[in-house]
């Protein structure tokens, strides 16, 4: 969708701030909200739904609060909107007495825990798809022009722009479906990108742009 979360290729926005000390984290809070976001495995949610709830937060909200800020307030909004927890729960700071929103809620986990359990058991977003890839290596494509309603990960600076297939990954689960809690899969391709493509205004420059981009987001470039 188009939203104030795509700023890619924009300006104006002022300096992106850089931790020189190579901590992760600017407040301690923001680790626990990080630990909050891996532990909590609530059925329903997928990484993309996340990412579109995300995208669904005002422009003014969105760019003045902190990054993990903005990741609370997305958990907060998927927790509810599946049962997990409460409005009333969130206000008051903790969960109500006797109440379970789970006949079984799952047992608490660590970090340690939860990254033991990812290595134990992977997920995987690729799949075999009986259709054959559209595209090949080397070959030049054309972007889509059109946004999406919901979630999509074709931004806007790279649509109705000239690339060339730079790589094959084989089929992945498709986010602008898995948003809407379809799991199909599509060919996903390596895209190489002109920068004076993509910006014109960058003249005589050789620097190139490399986005993964799925094969419903492509066509041939050169019809």
């Amino acid at each position: 969708m188009d939203g104030i979360h795509d700023l890619g290729g924009k300006e104006g926005y002022g300096p992106i701030e850089v931790i020189k000390d190579g901590s992760p984290f600017h407040h301690d809070w923001e680790g626990r909200e990080w630990g909050i976001a891996q532990c909590a495995r609530t059925p329903g949610i997928t990484i993309d739904w996340w990412r579109h709830c995300r995208e669904l937060i005002m422009p003014q909200d969105y760019l003045g609060r902190p990054y993990f800020d903005s990741w609370a307030q997305t958990d907060f909004a998927t927790y509810i909107e599946a049962g997990l927890i409460s409005m009333e729960e969130v206000i008051e700071g903790k969960a109500k007495a006797g109440d379970s929103h789970y006949a079984n809620p799952p047992a608490p986990m660590s970090v340690q825990q939860v990254l033991q359990e990812d290595r134990n058991h992977a997920f995987r977003y690729d799949a075999k798809i009986e259709p054959e890839p559209a595209f090949s290596i080397g070959q030049k494509v054309l972007t889509s022009s059109h946004g999406n309603i919901g979630h999509t990960r074709l931004p806007q600076y790279a649509r109705g722009r000239h690339g060339v297939v730079h790589a094959y990954h084989g089929a992945h689960v498709f986010p602008d479906l898995s948003a809407q809690g379809k799991e199909v899969h599509q060919h996903l391709y390596s895209i190489s990108f002109a920068a004076t493509d993509l910006w014109p205004e960058v003249q005589n420059r050789k620097d190139k742009v490399y986005l993964d981009l799925w094969e419903s987001y492509l066509q041939d470039g050169q019809s």
